[in-house]
């Protein structure tokens, strides 16, 4: 199913067939918005084609993986 500008919902059968993506490389950056609370997410932009990102407090927890394209879409809608 899509939901516009590219981005598309997949079952947990498309999830588990992810295979490849190697995150051994990605160079985190805290987000410059992050305050002293520790609420706060890191991004690696450093992969070919891909923005990853993760909560800071959970490194080795879940991250989302998506295209550059549909990570632009996503800070042009933060934009005023």
């Amino acid at each position: 199913m899509f939901l516009g500008a590219g981005v598309r919902t997949v079952n947990d059968q498309e999830v588990r067939g992810m295979t490849g993506i190697d995150l051994s490389r990605a160079e985190w950056r805290k987000s410059s918005y992050s305050g002293q609370s520790g609420n706060c997410v890191e991004v690696a932009r450093n992969l070919p084609g891909l923005v990853v990102v993760r909560d800071y407090q959970k490194p080795d927890g879940a991250k989302l993986v998506i295209s550059r394209e549909i990570w632009q879409v996503f800070l042009k809608g933060l934009r005023p």
